[in-house]
């Protein structure tokens, strides 16, 4: 018997996909017997055959997955509904769901029938100098001074503004300044309904004012106390900022008690965060009943969220006196005070030009009368401490 010499493989299996074996092979030198070599050989003609089998079927089962080597997943295939699946669901009906709806659509849907936007304008004469052209330039002007033929020449100024409806026959709460000097007014519903108005009074004091529109059995609001107000509360705005018709703002109560800081204003204003602009002036800032509490009024330029009310319990006893007297009286002195201390005191009467003398420790002085005013007739005088 012939030997022969040949490389023996040792197969050292190894992880793959699909359950193949990749194989290591290890090259060792061997001495066989012919006959051994011969069944070897049909031995590994029979593997080999084996192999191709099964390469043939992986390659058929990778054509046919979503799995590539690069870890991707390629999306699977899924069949396209029928006709009838998407005709059911085009026909469904767009019902709202109990998640669609919350206690602002409420409170929108009670209270904007009532609230209206208001329009106003007034015109504005000027003496403007009657110059030609060209000669209109301030080089010229410095030759003819100040006495230069003057014409005529008007303007229209148009403002807008928001106020809601407090008695069935027509009457309109809003702010002052939003119909001051105004020649109309045109007020108009959310149903597209528009009416002239007349201002019945207002008051630059507490910036209220009343408008009557022609009209019975008109939609109202429903007012709340504001004196229970909390900050923290809900804060539902609707108005016409900019123009925007039945806009509505959602916040809360942040402030209390607010002073603005101005001599003519109450120091008892509502600050809130529900965003307010030009054109909410007037218009009704209500809680999560929809009753309204305060009147939108003020905002502070430069800032956000923050906006400003009138209380509606102020604002109704203003509204009352408007209506039935044309105008609010507020009850004076006409005094000026100073809060008495004994620094105070010893300042004044240590004064070398001073004509008063002071006695008392603590106490309110007077340092100012005003003529002809309550104060005066009933003979208070500089100097008397209260």
């Amino acid at each position: 018997m012939k030997k022969k010499y040949i490389h023996k493989e040792q197969e050292t299996p190894k992880s793959s996909l699909f359950g193949l074996t990749k194989k290591s092979h290890q090259i060792n030198l061997v001495i066989l017997p012919e006959k051994i070599l011969t069944d070897k050989f049909f031995v590994k003609k029979t593997i080999t055959h084996r192999l191709v089998y099964l390469i043939v079927i992986a390659a058929g089962f990778l054509s046919s997955c979503s799995t590539d080597f690069s870890g991707k997943v390629c999306p699977s295939i899924v069949p396209s509904p029928t006709v009838n699946e998407s005709q059911s669901q085009i026909s469904r009906p767009l019902t709202p769901t109990a998640e669609d709806n919350n206690f602002v659509v409420g409170v929108v849907e009670k209270v904007e029938p009532a609230v209206v936007q208001i329009n106003t304008s007034r015109t504005i004469r000027t003496q403007v100098p009657q110059l030609p052209d060209a000669l209109n330039d301030p080089f010229f002007r410095r030759f003819f001074g100040e006495n230069l033929p003057t014409q005529p020449q008007e303007r229209v100024v148009r403002g807008l503004g928001s106020g809601f409806v407090i008695d069935p026959n027509g009457r309109i709460l809003t702010n002052a300044h939003v119909v001051s000097d105004a020649d109309t007014v045109t007020v108009s519903f959310s149903d597209g309904r528009t009416v002239e108005g007349k201002v019945l009074g207002k008051d630059a004091v507490s910036d209220v004012a009343v408008v009557q529109i022609p009209g019975t059995n008109l939609p109202t609001v429903e007012i709340a106390n504001s004196d229970t107000l909390k900050p923290g509360q809900w804060a539902v705005a609707i108005g016409n900022p900019l123009g925007l018709q039945q806009t509505v703002t959602v916040g809360v109560i942040s402030a209390i008690n607010r002073s603005l800081n101005l001599s003519t204003r109450p120091s008892s204003y509502i600050q809130t965060d529900a965003a307010i602009n030009p054109g909410n002036s007037g218009g009704p800032l209500l809680n999560a009943r929809g009753q309204v509490i305060v009147i939108n009024t003020a905002i502070i330029q430069g800032a956000e969220g923050i906006g400003f009310a009138i209380p509606i319990d102020t604002a109704q006893r203003i509204a009352e006196q408007l209506i039935t007297k044309g105008k609010v009286e507020y009850p004076y002195l006409g005094l000026q005070m100073l809060t008495l201390t004994p620094e105070v005191k010893q300042r004044i009467n240590n004064y070398p030009n001073s004509n008063v003398r002071i006695l008392a420790d603590r106490g309110i002085l007077i340092v100012r009368v005003v003529p002809n005013s309550p104060a005066a007739r009933i003979g208070l005088r500089p100097g008397d401490v209260i």
